[in-house]
């Protein structure tokens, strides 16, 4: 029998923008429920933000392959976003201080998402203890309690 696993992860490769760009998004459903960070990236007006989203479904999908996992029970445990190659192809120039040229940037960023499942605490089986029938009368002390008051007060 195959052991569960307690983490799903999935990562987008080579995407069109820079990581600076892309971490806020990730830090915001950072340690989220994966109901609640799905939610909240739907109305985030970030570029990033579909691409996280895409990514958080792929991990649970891949969750999903894994039987007696429900989506209730997954949180985000690590979104992190890092810097991937700089895009080659044909390679354009911009101008630069004292008649220079500099080549153009194109920035590209990997998106990567575990998730963890949360321990659910089982509910007891046991049936509710009953009280006990009866329970003893306290047993009266032999001397009168004392008032807590001072020792000269009743000898005048």
């Amino acid at each position: 029998m195959a052991e569960e696993k307690s983490e799903f992860r999935a990562i987008h490769r080579y995407a069109p923008m820079s990581a600076r760009k892309a971490r806020p998004v990730a830090a915001l459903v950072r340690g989220l429920g994966v109901n609640a960070a799905m939610e909240e990236l739907e109305y985030v007006h970030r570029r990033a933000a579909p691409m996280v989203l895409k990514v958080l479904r792929s991990a649970v999908a891949n969750a999903g392959q894994v039987g007696g996992v429900e989506a209730g029970q997954l949180y985000v445990k690590a979104a992190a976003v890092n810097e991937g190659p700089l895009k080659q192809g044909r390679l354009r120039w911009r101008p630069a201080p004292m008649g220079r040229a500099q080549p153009i940037r194109k920035r590209t960023c990997h998106i990567e998402v575990v998730l963890g499942v949360r321990d659910v605490p089982k509910k007891s089986r046991r049936k509710p203890t009953e009280a006990p029938a009866e329970q003893p009368a306290p047993v009266a002390a032999s001397e009168p309690a004392d008032s807590g008051g001072d020792e000269s007060e009743g000898k005048e």
